[in-house]
């Protein structure tokens, strides 16, 4: 909190009464306006008064005006960078008030501004409400309105236009809001809101607002206002104890001085507060009219800490800026002006009263007075205390002055002997801003020698306590050409002048052993560009060392004077773990140029310390290694040992990371056999080996690589057949060897085998004799064992021909009697499959997975289809057929792999999508089922057979409305007179209808059940139900229901096995026929089946009301 009591007070305003520019007269045209409200903005003081009107005044005092409402305006706001106001103000009386906003850039037809928008302000209790505050975003997208009932309401979007914006109430209180005020910053929006009793802040980035409570502690009306950037846009808020500053998420400091303020206003940085003079009574303006209170203006420079201005004005209205300036709208209606001074009035009436420091400096750095403003007041105020005898103050100001004032300016004023520790002073100032240049440094050093003053030197150079920032390179560059090499080395190594450092030790002392012991304590950048830039110096100086140096910098490298663990880590309390420095050691090898046995060791070392050091330190190794072994003499066999020990120990070590080209190349420049053979043998190369025995004609060494690789390439033992072959030398055991491998492995034709041997004179019959019987007998065996396959496949296709063409031509008996699910007897209603599986209704209901397979033939079609798949989907694999076809052994078994695939033709597999596509035939029957048809109008595609033209062979049972079947008898269903349709239809959920001849009451008995034949392939066949529904097929006539027969067994002609012998009639009647309608005779049936044919013409044995003759064309086995 700061006490206003303690700051200085200048008069940097001038008061005066504005007066008309023309006249010079006081200006009172404002004299009879009854003034409600003011604002100011783009070269123009706007007031609204309690008529409605808007007077516009400009610069060169000329008012305007126009009527803007009805009755009066409550609120202007002029934006800045907008030629845009918004007034409130009444219309009625009793309403809520109305929102304008004026464009002044565009003038209607009587010159008066357009009013762009026209809307009322409500409040968010929808109770008529006045207006107690306004404020508007300068982008013109947000306003916000506070109203008398405590109520904020937000208006989001273009505010010039109603259309594009959206209104909405984001607080609600009870008391009247005091003051608003918006703050934005980059990615944040914010309004203050300020009441009588709390102030608020709401960021209104996000679509919902967020509402922050700042203080329960409020304002009165016009004592809030917004800062500038120099006060870091803070809120302010008065109060009668204090000024209050406040950040959207809290409060500030605080200004504390008591009084009533009644307005807060903010210019350029200067706090304006209006406060009630309670000192004063109420007295009359020049002694006339009645008696006005005096308010007291005051302006207080914030940012200085000083008031710049104070003074009594009668009763004030408003506070204005504009022009510049401010402006102080007084009860007396008249306009008074206050004139800020220029900086330079400013800084004399400062230096007037000698406060250079620091009043006058910060005024001139709040009022943006350029540096070398400052710079003047630094050096007037520096030559005034050298006048006075103050030459440590003097040159503390001088100091100051560094960059601007000229140093000789101030040298010349210290050049006594007697102000050499100013002088002195100053020159490591000016060292320190890094602006001498190489004469001060050389003067200020010179000084020190001719005077022969070590002492001053010493502390200048030597003290290790005391920063000197001068151009060290100058003072080391002087010191070294003086001679002063030990002043110039402390100064390199205290300014870590590493490269001059080393230069003085190496090139002027030249101690090679402080050179490198000086770059071990060095850091690891530092050390390692160091070792690259005198590296190869110091190895022909001091090889060891350096290269001991080399091996700690490129392994784990710390320097020599810090400790080898961390202080930190040995506390327990942290524990870091240690950083590894580690330089790449195959940037050092050029260092080794004329030392290669100091080469050898430190890469021994780094492949030992670091196995995954990189190829260029192994492959430099090798090379060494090699030519080494090159080069040593025959007598030094130890030597010569020791080196291809090593030379193979690091191709053999599997964490070697050495380039295997480069290091064949190595080994062949060399001639190091055991080396090519072992990287021939790394790097698969078993082709390369190969002929490297060879070329070397080592024929025992053949035959081991061919054993041994031949596993992984067998073409091997073909080239070890054609070098034999092309050797005159008798190698009959090597041929013998190599052709029984070709012949175990079947690596070659046997023709290709003794084209080859025919060019060796060596080679006899005798050689392949044994060979070619072996390969004769082979392939008589291959093939009596195809002629024995294609016999077989032929049968085994002749077999499934003759299959197919039954199930085209004959009819199926259903002669199973259990369920092939549950394994019990059947019953109706049941459903039978063409591959004699047969099943419950329930049972296969509940078993199978779709109504068109049988369940037990379900795997195994769905195997055939997944072959089918694969195959089709293996059409296309040409990349793969290319590659197993270049690795088989028998290229011919994989062409016909891949032929059966269908890769070599064109296969299309149809769906059952495809109404009348053959691709049906390619499943397997068993699989499609036979239903009844199902009495639709239109029948869907479908792969069942229509069950009037199915056999019905089902056991028989004492129910009524059965089909009649003989037990043991085959029998062929009688084509049905309807009018099917041309396709099968869908598996019927519904029961089979129950067709009896018309009129043929035959007395029911109980048929014993037969044993129900297996289908030989998958379609379902339904048997019918008790009742007789009627058909909806087009062209099937309608019909009722049957009278139920009553058959016995005495008067079946079909029971007792099938003789075709009736018992005797009974009495009244004879053994009926239901399928002729007529007496059964026993010379009728005998030999014929009466299901082998049509029924005669006329004869429908399913009723007379379909009397169309049937030709036997809806009957598949017929066809």
């Amino acid at each position: 909190m700061a006490f206003l009591q303690q700051w200085r007070r200048f008069n940097f305003f001038d008061k005066e009464v504005v007066k008309n520019p023309q006249t010079s007269e006081i200006f009172n045209k404002i004299q009879d306006i009854d003034i409600t409200t003011c604002a100011s903005g783009r070269g123009q003081i706007i007031f609204g008064d309690t008529r409605g009107i808007l007077y516009f005044l400009d610069r060169s005092m000329q008012l305007t005006d126009f009527k803007a409402y009805e009755e009066r305006v409550t609120h202007l706001h002029q934006l800045k960078q907008h030629n845009i106001l918004v007034s409130i103000g009444q219309d009625e009386s009793g309403i809520n008030p109305v929102i304008k906003v004026w464009n002044l850039d565009k003038k209607d037809k009587t010159n008066n501004p357009t009013c762009t928008r026209y809307t009322r302000a409500i409040p968010g209790s929808n109770n008529p409400s006045q207006v107690s505050s306004l404020t508007v975003s300068e982008n013109l997208n947000m306003m916000a309105i506070g109203f008398m009932d405590g109520s904020v309401t937000l208006i989001r979007g273009d505010v010039t236009r109603e259309r594009h914006s959206k209104s909405r109430t984001i607080h609600q209180d009870k008391t009247p809001v005091t003051g608003l005020a918006f703050r934005h910053s980059q990615r944040n929006t914010f309004l203050y809101v300020v009441t009588e009793t709390c102030t608020l802040s709401f960021n209104l980035t996000g679509k919902e607002p967020r509402k922050e409570v700042l203080d329960l502690h409020g304002c009165p009306f016009h004592c809030s206002v917004m800062s500038d950037a120099t006060q870091d846009n803070q809120f302010l808020i008065g109060r009668s104890d204090a000024v209050y500053f406040y950040q959207p998420d809290g409060r500030g400091p605080c200004l504390a001085f008591e009084g009533q303020k009644t307005i807060l206003h903010w210019f350029r940085g200067y706090l304006v507060v209006v406060t009630k003079d309670s000192k004063t009574l109420p007295r009359s303006v020049a002694g006339e009219g009645p008696p006005r209170i005096m308010d007291i203006v005051t302006v207080y420079d914030i940012q200085n800490k000083f008031i710049a201005y104070s003074a009594p004005v009668p009763e004030v209205l408003d506070v204005i800026q504009e022009w510049g300036s401010i402006y102080i709208l007084g009860g007396d209606r008249k306009l008074y002006h206050l004139q800020e001074k220029d900086t330079q009035t400013k800084l004399e009436i400062l230096f007037k009263k000698n406060l250079y420091i620091p009043p006058s400096s910060n005024l001139a750095k709040s009022q943006h007075y350029d540096y070398d403003g400052l710079i003047d007041i630094f050096t007037q105020y520096g030559d005034h205390l050298y006048s006075k005898g103050d030459h440590d103050g003097a040159i503390a100001q001088y100091i100051r002055t560094i960059g601007r004032l000229e140093p000789s300016y101030v040298i010349r004023k210290f050049l006594d002997a007697q102000r050499i520790h100013n002088l002195t002073a100053y020159l490591q100032a000016l060292h320190k801003e890094t602006l001498a240049n190489e004469d001060h440094t050389t003067l200020l050093l010179n000084c020190y020698t001719k005077l022969k003053d070590n002492s001053k030197l010493d502390e200048f150079i030597m003290t290790k306590d005391k920063e000197v920032t001068f151009d060290v390179e100058t003072a080391i560059k002087v010191c070294r050409q003086a001679g002063y090499y030990e002043h110039a080395l402390f100064l390199a190594e205290k300014h870590n002048q590493h490269n001059l450092y080393l230069k003085i030790q190496l090139e002027d002392i030249k101690d090679y052993q402080k050179a490198l012991t000086y770059i071990a304590k060095l850091d690891f950048e530092e050390a390692m560009d160091n070792m690259k830039k005198y590296g190869k110096m110091l190895m022909s100086e001091v090889p060891t060392q350096t290269t001991d140096l080399l091996k700690l910098l490129c392994t784990d490298y710390k320097p020599s004077d810090k400790p080898l663990v961390d202080p930190a880590s040995l506390s327990g309390d942290v524990i870091v773990p240690p950083l590894v420095h580690k330089a790449p050691a195959e940037e050092f090898i050029h260092i080794f140029v004329n030392n290669s046995s100091q080469l050898m060791e430190f890469l021994e070392h780094m492949t030992k310390v670091q196995q995954d050091s990189p190829s260029l330190i192994y492959n430099t190794l090798l090379e060494l290694y090699l030519h080494d072994l090159a080069h040593v003499e025959i007598k030094e066999k130890a030597t010569k040992k020791e080196l291809e020990r090593k030379a193979m120990d690091l191709l053999q070590t599997s964490d070697s990371h050495y380039d295997i080209d480069q290091a064949l190349i190595l080994c062949q420049m060399h001639n190091f056999k055991k080396g090519i053979l072992f990287l021939y043998e790394k790097g698969k190369l078993y082709q390369q080996i190969l002929h490297y025995h060879m070329e070397h004609d080592e024929y025992d060494q053949i035959i081991d690589a061919c054993k041994r690789y031949g596993t992984q390439d067998s073409n091997l033992w073909v080239q070890a057949l054609s070098y034999f072959a092309g050797r005159e030398d008798n190698c009959k055991q090597y041929i013998v060897e190599v052709l029984s491998q070709i012949d175990r492995r079947n690596l070659l034709p046997p023709l290709i085998v003794i084209e080859t041997l025919a060019h060796n004179s060596t080679a006899t019959l005798s050689v392949v004799k044994d060979y070619i019987i072996r390969r004769l007998q082979q392939e008589n065996d291959q093939i009596a064992d195809d002629e024995r396959l294609i016999k077989q496949y032929r049968e085994e296709t002749e077999k499934m021909r003759t299959q197919i063409e039954e199930m085209k031509t004959n009819a199926k008996i259903f002669q199973v009697s259990k369920c092939s699910v549950c394994n019990h007897k059947l019953e109706l209603p049941s459903v039978h499959f063409l591959c004699q599986h047969s099943y419950h209704q329930h049972c296969f209901d509940s078993y199978a997975d779709n109504d068109q397979e049988c369940p037990a033939c379900a795997p195994e079609n769905h195997k055939v289809l997944d072959i089918i798949k694969a195959q089709e989907q293996g059409r296309d694999l040409h990349e793969q057929f290319h590659r197993q076809l270049e690795k088989s052994q028998d290229g011919f078994s994989v062409v016909a792999e891949y032929f059966g695939r269908g890769v070599f033709n064109k296969v299309t597999l149809l769906t059952d999508s495809n109404k009348s596509s053959p691709a049906r035939q390619q499943s397997s029957p068993a699989s499609r089922p036979v239903t009844t048809p199902q009495p639709i109008s239109k029948p869907p595609p479908s792969t069942r057979i229509p069950a009037s033209v199915q056999p019905q062979i089902t056991p028989a049972q004492p129910q009524p409305q059965r089909a009649y079947t003989t037990p043991g008898i085959p029998t062929r269903a009688a084509a049905a007179p309807y009018s099917a349709p041309t396709q099968a239809p869908a598996r019927a959920s519904q029961p089979v209808p129950r067709i009896t001849p018309p009129q043929q009451r035959v007395p029911q008995t109980s048929m014993q059940r037969p044993s129900t034949p297996d289908s030989s392939k998958s379609s379902p066949r339904r048997t019918p139900t008790s009742t007789t529904p009627q058909s909806s097929l087009p062209g099937t006539p309608q019909r009722g229901a049957s009278p139920k027969p009553d058959y016995s067994d005495s008067l079946n002609p079909f029971a007792e096995g099938g003789t075709g012998k009736a018992s005797k009639p009974a009495v009244g009647g004879g053994t009926m026929n239901p399928f002729t309608g007529r007496p059964y005779s026993p010379t009728e049936a005998a030999g014929k089946n009466p299901f082998e044919e049509a029924p005669p013409a006329g004869t429908n044995p399913f009723g007379d009301e379909a009397e169309e003759e049937d030709d036997g064309s809806y009957n598949p086995f017929f066809n």
